[in-house]
């Protein structure tokens, strides 16, 4: 298919975009902006469309995991500003804590899901081995997050684990520093630290799918023209160094 170009012009660059372009930037705002542009453009942070091969369930999960984190995120929010005596002795603290607690249910279902599907796509093709570690590093990084959470249940269940896994941490030698025992900082953990790392890595892991683009079914490898640029002439897959695969 021939395009067409407009001709070069010798106009002077009339905007400090077009002065950027020329590679003509001196502070680290200036450098930082050209590398975020280089590197994801809008049109990849924001596509208005996919490939076709898109148009199938495994590639749901890995949406609905996100979607189970927000309201994860929200629901724990809310029990963390009422206290755990809220969801014990009020029916609306118990509605929004079995909410926090099957959306937890659905996140695990929705990652290992979507992991093993990944897995068994070798997903990490085409330059996304970064993408592959974010994506399970976030799921390590949630099974201490749920931990934590499943301590602070505040009931004789939750008391039995915590003082079964101190042992088991204290043998490890790692128990004076985390104490599992101890509510008040198992509930920092929960609701401070590990949900950021969770945010982020996740975070990482949507920009990363962005950058590299929605890695192909391995039995499409020799029929990438048919499935993506038939209907989607935009897009390819790119390697680290962005070229084209």
């Amino acid at each position: 298919m021939t395009s067409i170009v407009s001709p070069p012009t010798n106009e002077a660059p009339d905007s400090d975009e077009e002065t950027a372009s020329e590679g003509e930037f001196y502070t680290w705002t200036g450098k930082a902006r050209r590398w975020m542009l280089k590197t994801l453009p809008p049109q990849k942070l924001l596509p208005q469309t996919q490939p076709s091969y898109v148009a199938s369930w495994i590639y749901v999960f890995g949406m609905g995991a996100i979607a189970s984190l927000a309201v994860i995120i929200v629901s724990g929010i809310i029990l963390s500003l009422n206290g755990p005596s809220w969801w014990h002795i009020s029916s609306l603290g118990h509605f929004v804590n079995s909410t926090h607690l099957w959306s937890v249910e659905f996140f695990f279902l929705f990652m290992v899901v979507h992991l093993w599907g990944k897995f068994w796509m070798a997903s990490w093709r085409g330059g996304r081995l970064l993408t592959w570690i974010t994506g399970v590093v976030s799921f390590a990084v949630s099974i201490a997050a749920a931990f934590t959470g499943y301590l602070l249940q505040t009931n004789f269940e939750s008391e039995w684990v915590s003082f079964e896994a101190k042992d088991a941490l204290n043998a490890a030698g790692i128990g004076a520093w985390f104490n599992v025992a101890n509510v008040g900082q198992m509930f920092m953990w929960h609701i401070t630290l590990l949900p950021i790392a969770v945010a982020a890595i996740v975070a990482l892991h949507v920009l990363l799918v962005r950058v590299h683009g929605v890695v192909s079914p391995i039995d499409a490898a020799k029929t990438d023209t048919q499935l993506r640029d038939a209907t989607f002439p935009d897009h390819h897959d790119t390697d680290l160094t962005g070229k084209t695969i």
